[in-house]
């Protein structure tokens, strides 16, 4: 539109197509400008969660610190290069910073250290779309993609003793003890009968039922070769830890004694997924 006015203008001599040219050649330069000025101290740090695995589309969070003293940040899209999901801030507030969930799939086990990130804004009214790229040196490592599989001496001794109890407090086991009612146990534990012959609140104590340890070695599963064992491995892992066995690993002289928990669990994941990669 602009350079058909300007056309008019020149073969027709009007002074308002002069000044109507004139008017949007100066607003498309501030837009533009503004636009700029948008993308600028704008600092990335990525967020990532606990578990990544290999090929498996996963959110990351996407930190944006504005650094900027005068001027808030608007309307941004922040997506990794190749891939097409997008996270949206609508404003970050000048000396703050927002954080936004950003899709992205990493393909690969290990450590992966370099990112790419684009930056899209279209402030200040969608005339311009500009972008940033920011190569981010930040080090993420990501986990075997675990394919289902069922190893038969594995499976077997996870069965093999059944479940054995803990002397620790549980919700399923036998009763160990009678105690007194803190007010934070379940309705279900108090001892109506012992209660009713009291003065205060009894409840039942059970013991925890824990399941056999188990101990896992990738190069002992079914595959097709080292790839496929560790993500049978990280499969075996989840599954196990999911039903209460404490998981154990043996990767060559190497062996990390069964335990249970979220850390355990990242702890063993990690091994599979830096594995031969030294």
């Amino acid at each position: 539109m602009t350079l058909l006015l300007g056309f008019g203008a020149v073969n027709t001599g009007n002074n308002l197509l002069y000044l109507m040219v004139s008017a949007l050649l100066g607003f498309m330069s501030v837009s533009g400008i503004l636009g700029h000025w948008n993308l600028k101290k704008l600092q990335v740090a990525l967020e990532p969660p606990d578990e990544i695995y290999d090929g498996l589309e996963t959110l990351v969070r996407v930190r944006l610190s504005n650094e900027r003293r005068l001027l808030p940040a608007f309307l941004l899209d922040i997506s990794f290069a190749d891939h097409t999901g997008r996270g949206h801030l609508s404003v970050v507030k000048k000396g703050t910073h927002q954080s936004v969930g950003v899709p992205v799939t990493f393909t690969g086990r290990g450590i992966h250290g370099q990112h790419v990130l684009i930056i899209r804004s279209t402030f200040p009214i969608n005339f311009f779309i500009r972008r940033r790229i920011i190569d981010l040196d930040q080090t993420i490592l990501v986990f075997p993609r675990p394919i289902s599989c069922r190893h038969h001496q594995t499976m077997e001794q996870a069965q093999r003793d059944g479940a054995l109890e803990s002397p620790l407090k549980g919700s399923e086991g036998d009763i160990s003890r009678i105690g007194n009612y803190q007010g934070t146990e379940p309705l279900k534990m108090i001892h109506w009968k012992l209660t009713a012959r009291h003065d205060s609140v009894k409840i039942k104590e059970l013991s925890n039922l824990q399941q056999p340890p188990v101990e896992i070695n990738p190069l002992a599963l079914p595959g097709a070769g080292l790839e496929q064992q560790l993500r049978c491995a990280a499969f075996l892992i989840n599954d196990l830890l999911r039903r209460d066995h404490p998981v154990g690993l043996k990767l060559n002289d190497q062996i990390l004694p069964p335990a249970l928990g979220q850390g355990h669990k990242i702890h063993l994941l990690k091994e599979l997924a830096i594995y031969g990669q030294d």
